[in-house]
C-alpha cells in the first residue's frame, strides 16, 4: 500500500547531517526514511509511556518523604 509523503523542511546540526547521509548512503536508504523511522519510534516509545502511566493512575501517591523511609528501610540508601 502506497502512501502519500507531505513535504518539510528540517534543520539539522551540519554534523547529525552528515551522519544521517553516511548511514542512508550504508543503508541504501533515503533520509526521508531514516527520519521518518526515527520520528515513527520516538511516538510510539511516548505510546507506551503514555500506556504505562495510565495503568498506574490508580496507584497510591507517595511522598518524598515516606519513599527515602522505605529505601532506608530497604537498605538501599
Amino acid at each position: 500500500m502506497a502512501t502519500r509523503s507531505c513535504r518539510s523542511t528540517v534543520y539539522f546540526d551540519p554534523e547529525l547531517l552528515k551522519a544521517l547521509r553516511l548511514k542512508a548512503a550504508q543503508e541504501n536508504r533515503s533520509l526521508s526514511e531514516i527520519v521518518n523511522e526515527a520520528v515513527s519510534l520516538l511516538a510510539l516509545e511516548d505510546a507506551e509511556d503514555i500506556t504505562d502511566a495510565d495503568a498506574r493512575t490508580a496507584e497510591p501517591a507517595l511522598s518524598y518523604t515516606d519513599m527515602v523511609r522505605t529505601l532506608k528501610a530497604d537498605g538501599v540508601i
